[in-house]
């Protein structure tokens, strides 16, 4: 490959544009052989270095799509990474792109699981169990999905949100059995169900049939 001509985009990205007239651009970061400095028109290159070249580009190309999808909302590593593959993008690509975004504190797996814990409140009444069950079905670490779940219960307490749940499921006209099995699959545990459910009897609050 012959480069036809470059333009600094910014500190870390290049335009490259070959003498095919292909044209691309790399983050000098994602580099291995070829030195920065070297990148110039009527530069040439070998093989190994010409390949090292285009594995930059596709990991910038990668960068900036897994940056769009950051853009809309936040994302887990896990996720993000199945989605750039659905979109072609190699493994190895995906990989250096996303440790990048995570150095540079784009992409935060901890960040994330706080921001859908906030948001998986509003419809849903969840204990502890499944909580960190849907966390880990996330790809998030279980010293991440711990630390976010005790923040999240730190705010929001679990006695809480198993009395919300309660009082759901017997409006919706549950019977003990039942009300007892949906709360147990909503990660209650179950010395807490029993607790609660004594709770409403003593409080007057509605009782399950």
């Amino acid at each position: 490959m012959v480069i036809y001509s470059t333009e600094q985009v910014s500190p870390e990205v290049i335009k490259i544009t070959s003498d095919t007239g292909l044209a691309f651009f790399i983050r000098t970061t994602f580099l291995k052989i070829v030195s920065p400095a070297a990148i110039e028109k009527d530069a040439e290159f070998s093989e190994e270095e010409e390949d090292d070249i285009i594995d930059a580009g596709m990991t910038y190309s990668a960068e900036c799509k897994a940056v769009e999808y950051l853009a809309r909302a936040e994302q887990c590593r896990f996720n993000l990474a199945q989605k750039l593959l659905k979109k072609n993008y190699e493994r190895k690509y995906i990989d250096v792109a996303l440790d990048y975004l995570e150095e540079k504190n784009y992409l935060n797996d901890g960040r994330f699981a706080r921001a859908w814990l906030n948001s998986r409140k509003i419809n849903h009444y969840e204990g502890r169990k499944r909580l960190l069950a849907e966390l880990l079905s996330r790809g998030i670490s279980k010293e991440n999905s711990c630390e976010a779940l005790d923040e999240f219960f730190a705010e929001n307490p679990e006695e809480a949100l198993c009395e919300k749940a309660y009082n759901k499921y017997v409006r919706a006209g549950k019977s003990e059995e039942a009300l007892i099995r949906s709360m147990t699959g909503a990660g209650f545990s179950y010395q807490l169900i029993k607790r609660t459910i004594r709770n409403a009897e003593n409080e007057g609050l509605p009782e399950s049939n």
